[in-house]
């Protein structure tokens, strides 16, 4: 972050510029904790100066909250190539990357933004602004998964079982933010479990689905992430030893 140094910049530069030092602000607090006076300083530019930019820290806001989306949903972005399992756990580890590295935001951007009160009577902008981006990370990060497998025209329960998957990785990931009271590398492999569950239970009731799921999981290696499920899976349902 650029503190106490002050040079010319371009127009677009310093605008990228500040959106960059409030976003890095907001990843620690959340963002109706931090004044437009901390992001002034921390940029090296004065008060008034920020204003010339951006009409108010509801827009400086939004602006961080569309660079930051669009960080996240490049992280669902992984090569086609190698066992699905794998593919889905980096993917894991990249997402983990970013919530570890955005806490309060990621929280904000998740939950729909807070309310700013500089620009109170614009809250609702504001919310209406993060929810229409997390949406959009959320469509993006389901195309990413049809593609890792080979589907064009989804049918309704592969869908579902996708975009339930999307939100319960949202969801533990808020969680685990609350304390962080899991090893974040066992969530990350569990998250992948919990993909493969849903798929198999979805697959138990329907054919194509099961058609699906196996081509999906064709050429999976026994220490992979599904691998590891059907051990784990198995040994629970083993009786224990007298």
């Amino acid at each position: 972050m650029t503190t106490g140094v002050r040079r010319r910049m371009g127009v677009e530069e310093r605008r990228q510029q500040l959106i960059g030092v409030a976003l890095e602000l907001f990843s620690r607090r959340s963002p109706d904790e931090v004044s437009i006076d901390e992001i002034a300083s921390a940029a090296g530019i004065s008060r008034p100066l920020v204003y010339h930019y951006f009409p108010g820290k509801l827009s400086l806001y939004e602006a961080a909250l569309q660079r930051a989306s669009e960080d996240l949903a490049s992280r669902f972005v992984e090569p086609h190539e190698g066992p699905l399992g794998e593919r889905l756990l980096r993917v894991m580890r990249r997402f983990f990357d970013f919530v570890d590295d955005h806490g309060p935001g990621f929280a904000a951007l998740m939950r729909g933004g807070p309310a700013v009160p500089a620009d109170a009577v614009r809250s609702m902008g504001a919310a209406s602004t993060a929810t229409a981006l997390i949406d959009g990370v959320r469509q993006a990060a389901y195309v990413q998964i049809l593609a890792h497998m080979k589907v064009e025209n989804p049918p309704a329960r592969l869908e579902l079982v996708i975009r339930s998957w999307i939100s319960l990785v949202e969801s533990t990931a808020l969680i685990w933010l609350d304390g962080r009271r899991i090893p974040r590398g066992e969530l990350e492999v569990q998250l992948v479990h919990d993909f493969a569950a849903l798929a198999a239970v979805s697959a138990a009731y329907d054919e194509e689905m099961s058609a699906l799921l196996r081509g999906s999981l064709q050429g999976e290696p026994g220490d992979g992430p599904f691998g590891d499920l059907v051990v784990r899976l198995i040994a629970l349902a083993s009786p224990p030893e007298a």
